[in-house]
């Protein structure tokens, strides 16, 4: 039979590998995560996908189901009642009880809730908006259905006018019922057992004594268990009574009606709403899978495309990728259990065969039954238990001899059983099959077992098959040694502790340790010691080397561990320092940010006693007025004077620099000013030892013995960047101060010319880093105004304008903000 990657597949799973790996705890573990019966149902009877294409949508709908959990946001799952036996007697014209009904009203509501929330997640989650669409005209149906009952569920008055008015009438009928019963009551006190009334079969009746009861004229309906009491129907009321009994008839038939004309309006769109209750329940299983996912770890594998071509050489062997390849694998029943798992890197390819060797109760048998529950869930769409990057094909079938089928009944012994199994495997082996055999050919002479064994592997190989066993048989052990298509692997066993590590170990074989497992289990060790001495010379050679292999290998994992340590702790201690270096950034900006609004407060400060000192000036100050005024701008002049209150300090002192040589300053050396704390270039050699100095903006007079040389190396490396405070409000820029220093005054010039100065001005001032530049033009007639403004408009240096305040001339000045 020739296999086909994109399928039709068979069912990967027969009667023995169901039992065998316990398939149906999966589906229980999955059901117990549905929220409906109908997903409960679904989940135990999972199907596995019959295409590749089949596959791969299955598994992105539960990748898709998990990412939204993960997000917070998981597929809504409610418990709806199961329908389809009803649905089945509404599809041959039997009408639906009110629970029925109401159970669809809950189901088209779910459907809804679920449309709604897929198609706000349409771009997310695709696959699983199209595998669980509803028909929206179904919303009708259900407010149809919503329309015609009470929140309390009964039936609603508003489900038919007729309806309406027969419970009106019956309400009325019993009304007066209840009022002559209690005039009855009042004028009857004396013969009645107690002061109430009752109903009995329908009928409307008093407490009489027995004793009594001819004096009171009615119907008798029922006694009391102790004869005491005759419950009587009063003779006024029997037409009354009969025509309550009509009324309640004609409202039971009137209900019916409506019932049956809902169920008709159910039954127009019944194959939607069936569809819908499927689509539930799919929804149900797929956020189930999402939970089973979280609970157990699992991960999405990549499924890989022909995977299953027989081998034709060592080479083509190489080449091809890995039927299946489980990083850090783990049994998912044992996860379920929670036992701790000891993950293992599983690796087979198709054509192959891996055997597993090592001591009993040391997981050979749990790593077959990982390969095999891997295999099987990806078939059914659901994540594996392995770390990201695992690789899964979709395999044909799944083929397992695990455990005991010894059977008296059939006249078969263990190893008959296990003989028969594998004739059967034999006949079923191909490509795209996964075969996983237990202790193969165990149970009989050792030297036939171990020959039969050979002869199977070597036959399960040539036919194709994806081959995985374990074994104690040395000869099979030897096999990989001689043929590329076997591979050994084993399962540790730590000598020091004599306890079995469970970690699965590829390209080793493993000692079958029996001797110490029997030792570890209370076997005197004089018997241990005859059978050592029963062991042949090559046995234990080839034992003793296995077990040096092993131990070499187990030193080179405590290597590799110790390695990884180091390596984990390395970088825990690189995050710890660079969150301590984030913290401190943190600190230093949180501490610039203080110190720039404490600047920014003294520069208003100092505004606003300028405009208090202009104030003062306007109109006719007094004597005190103007020297209030001055002592005003003279604080103001120290506070933004070198050394002043605004000049920021810097955190450490610059390295000492050496004093220059007068004879070496020129106009345009580079020197450093002290009182600057910054570099700065000579503008101008004055007579008397003075110098010109600037330092971006500002320019400052100073002698040659203040100063140092500048740094050797270029300004950027020199020293750290000191920052400043900009004497135009830099800071603070809807708050300008003028000065002369970013002051042009255009009156007196013609328009042409005031724009070209102005322009000039605007490449000065950009040049020595201002933000805000004042253009004094005067009221005049307005045309030199409006000339420089409509430049400044255009200029692409200009950020904004504004006219000058009060204070800064009105609007015969004009204020710029420059782009940086």
């Amino acid at each position: 039979m020739e296999y086909n990657p994109e399928g039709p597949f068979a069912d990967p799973c027969p009667t023995k590998t169901r039992a065998d790996l316990e398939w149906d705890r999966i589906l229980e573990a999955l059901a117990e995560r549905c929220a409906s019966r109908a997903g409960k149902r679904l989940a135990r009877a999972l199907p596995f996908a019959s295409t590749r294409a089949e596959a791969l949508t299955t598994l992105a709908e539960v990748r898709e189901a998990v990412e939204l959990a993960r997000a917070g946001e998981p597929v809504p799952a409610r418990d709806v009642a199961e329908l389809e036996d009803a649905l089945d007697r509404a599809r041959i014209g039997a009408s639906l009880a009110n629970e029925e009904l109401r159970a669809v009203l809950g189901l088209l509501d779910a459907a809804r809730t679920a449309r709604q929330y897929l198609q706000s997640r349409r771009q997310i989650a695709p696959a699983l908006y199209a595998a669980c669409a509803t028909n929206p005209e179904l919303d009708a149906v259900a407010r149809d259905l919503a329309a015609a009952f009470d929140p309390d569920g009964t039936l609603s008055d508003r489900a038919s006018p007729r309806l309406e008015a027969l419970r009106a009438e019956r309400r009325a009928v019993r009304d007066r019922l209840v009022r002559r019963l209690e005039d009855l009551i009042q004028k009857h006190e004396d013969i009645l057992q107690d002061r109430y009334w009752t109903e009995r079969d329908g009928r409307y009746v008093l407490p009489v004594r027995s004793d009594a009861h001819e004096r009171f004229p009615g119907i008798v309906h029922a006694t009391s268990a102790s004869g005491a009491t005759v419950f009587v129907e009063p003779r006024v009321l029997v037409e009354t009574g009969n025509r309550m009994k009509m009324v309640d008839a004609e409202v039971a038939r009137e209900e019916q009606a409506i019932y049956a004309a809902l169920t008709a309006r159910v039954t127009e769109d019944i194959e939607s709403v069936a569809a819908a209750a499927r689509a539930l329940a799919h929804a149900d299983v797929r956020s189930a899978a999402a939970r089973l996912a979280r609970d157990l770890d699992l991960t999405f594998p990549e499924v890989p495309e022909g995977a299953f071509a027989v081998d034709r050489g060592a080479s083509e062997a190489a080449a091809r990728p890995s039927s299946i390849a489980l990083n850090g694998g783990r049994h998912p029943l044992l996860a379920l259990d929670g036992v701790k798992v000891v993950p293992s890197d599983l690796s087979m390819s198709t054509g192959r065969a891996m055997i597993v060797s090592g001591p009993n109760a040391g997981g050979k048998t749990v790593a077959l039954k990982t390969l095999g529950l891997a295999a099987l869930m990806v078939r059914a769409g659901l994540p594996v238990a392995a770390r990201d990057g695992s690789r899964v094909a979709l395999f044909d079938v799944v083929l397992t001899d695990v455990g005991d089928d010894q059977n008296l009944h059939k006249n078969l012994s263990t190893f008959s059983a296990h003989v028969k199994n594998l004739g059967q495997i034999l006949g079923e082996t191909r490509p795209g099959a996964l075969v996983l055999l237990d202790e193969l050919a165990g149970g009989t002479d050792p030297r036939e077992g171990e020959a039969l064994a050979a002869a199977v592997l070597d036959s399960l190989c040539a036919r194709g098959g994806t081959v995985a066993c374990t074994t104690h048989y040395e000869g099979l052990k030897a096999l990989a040694l001689g043929d590329q298509r076997f591979e050994n692997a084993s399962v540790g066993f730590d000598l020091a502790t004599m306890s079995p590590t469970f970690r699965l170990v590829v390209g080793v074989p493993g000692a079958s340790s029996a001797l110490a497992v029997a030792r570890q289990f209370g076997i005197p060790g004089t018997v241990l010691e005859r059978a050592e001495r029963f062991l042949t010379k090559e046995a234990v050679t080839f034992e003793q080397m296995v077990e040096k292999l092993a131990a070499e290998r187990r030193a080179l994992e405590l290597a590799r561990e110790d390695a990884e340590r180091e390596a984990g702790a390395s970088r825990a201690k690189r995050r710890e320092l660079e969150g301590e270096l984030e913290r401190l950034r943190e600190k230093e900006r949180g501490v610039i940010t203080r110190e720039g609004e404490a600047l920014l407060a003294s520069l208003r400060r100092a505004r606003e006693d300028l405009k208090a000192a202009q104030s003062r000036l306007r109109g006719k100050p007094t004597e005190e007025d103007v020297r209030a005024a001055a002592r005003a701008m003279d604080a103001v002049g120290q506070k933004t004077s070198i050394g002043g209150e605004l000049e920021l300090r810097p955190r450490d002192e610059p390295p000492a620099r050496p004093a220059i040589d007068p004879a070496a300053v020129r106009v345009g050396t580079r020197v450093y000013v002290p009182r600057l704390r910054a570099e700065a270039e000579v503008v101008e050699v004055l007579s008397g030892g003075q110098l010109r100095v600037a330092a971006g903006a500002l320019k400052l007079t100073t002698s040659i013995a203040e100063l140092r040389g500048a740094a050797a190396a270029p300004p950027a490396a020199a020293a750290p960047q000191q920052r400043r405070v900009d004497l135009d409000a830099a800071a603070d820029p809807d708050v300008p101060i003028q000065t002369a220093d970013n002051t042009v005054d255009l009156r007196g010039l013609r328009a042409h010319e005031a724009v070209a100065m102005a322009e000039q001005f605007l490449d000065r001032s950009l040049g020595a880093g201002r933000r805000v530049t004042f253009f004094v033009h005067g009221h005049g007639t307005g045309a030199l105004r409006d000339a420089v403004r409509e430049a400044l408009r255009g200029s692409p240096y200009v950020a904004r304008l504004r006219p000058g305040g009060p204070s800064e001339g009105g609007d015969g000045v004009t204020v710029a903000w420059l782009k940086w």
